[in-house]
């Protein structure tokens, strides 16, 4: 008999960005597990196929697509969930870019906005949308897909890493905010995950090794190792966990 932590029957779970990757395992793994998922990203078209997938495996599934960087249509994202499913229960903020690789010096003003708007300023948006209804439940999970970024420090890829530092911290005020309507609020940070996201990192030979020899694991992560997190965080399995980030990095962090 499969254990009633995990149990999401009857829960509206909005994931974006979750029409491929670790996203669209989040998606997969919530339906299974009994949640009404809303698959969205800014192609119709890809969202409509990982429907189709999770409906294939036995899960309940429907498109809203949602370019993030757009508040209005953030807006209407949360509304059609509202209107086709009912309110928001679990809210996954996994949609973000990273336009520039470079030193932070060289980067255009323009660029750096974008990624703060992106990733930090959208996951506000949509958080704040989902609040009334939570609070009036004294319930509900929110999860913001992070990065090991944020917690290391890069020369390439800086202003993304700030971005993702920014929702660990945004976890932890949110938490403290929103912990009396029991509203819970928390951020995996994973590692490299075969991702088309990340694809120019693992399929690079030479990048691919050296991060394997300082990896405990010997591998990158696969995104159900990640879609997994999401589903105890999401249930009665992480119920006493906020304001927390967990790092999901095959033990890359440690330094051993």
């Amino acid at each position: 008999m499969a254990s009633p932590l995990f149990d999401l029957t009857g829960k509206v779970a909005v994931i974006t960005g979750s029409s491929k990757g670790i996203g669209k395992s989040i998606a997969l793994q919530l339906a299974l597990q009994g949640a009404r998922v809303v698959v969205s990203s800014r192609k119709q078209s890809a969202c409509e196929a990982a429907t189709e997938e999770i409906r294939k495996a036995g899960g309940e599934a429907i498109v809203i697509p949602c370019n993030i960087s757009d508040k209005a249509q953030c807006e209407r994202l949360i509304s059609e969930t509202k209107r086709q499913l009912g309110p928001v229960d679990i809210l996954v903020c996994n949609a973000a870019t990273n336009p520039y690789y470079g030193p932070t010096e060289k980067m255009p003003d323009e660029v750096f906005m974008k990624i703060m708007q992106n990733n930090i300023l959208s996951n506000i948006w949509l958080i704040t949308l989902c609040l009334p209804e939570m609070r009036a439940k004294k319930d509900g999970s929110i999860i913001i897909v992070s990065s090991i970024g944020g917690v290391r420090a890069s020369p390439v890829i800086g202003a993304y890493c700030i971005s993702k530092a920014a929702d660990m911290q945004l976890a932890r005020n949110l938490a403290a905010e929103l912990g009396p309507d029991n509203i819970r609020i928390n951020t995996i940070a994973p590692g490299l995950v075969r991702t088309d996201f990340a694809r120019a990192l693992w399929e690079d030979p030479a990048y691919l090794n050296k991060r394997l020899e300082g990896a405990p694991l010997r591998r990158i992560g696969e995104p159900d190792d990640i879609g997994g997190i999401a589903v105890m965080l999401a249930g009665k399995a992480g119920a006493f966990i906020t304001g927390q980030t967990i790092i999901a990095d095959g033990g890359v962090t440690i330094g051993g």
